[in-house]
């Protein structure tokens, strides 16, 4: 898990921050919406 591997796919922006940040609220999305569905 290297962040120099996530980096350049948003051009270093957050440096990896914004993607985990993104990851969160995935997650987030699928226990909301399988809570609603269950």
């Amino acid at each position: 898990m290297s962040k120099g591997a996530v980096s350049p796919e948003f051009g270093g922006f957050g440096h990896g921050r914004s993607f985990a940040l993104i990851v969160v609220l995935f997650i987030l999305l699928i226990i909301v919406g399988c809570a609603f569905v269950c």
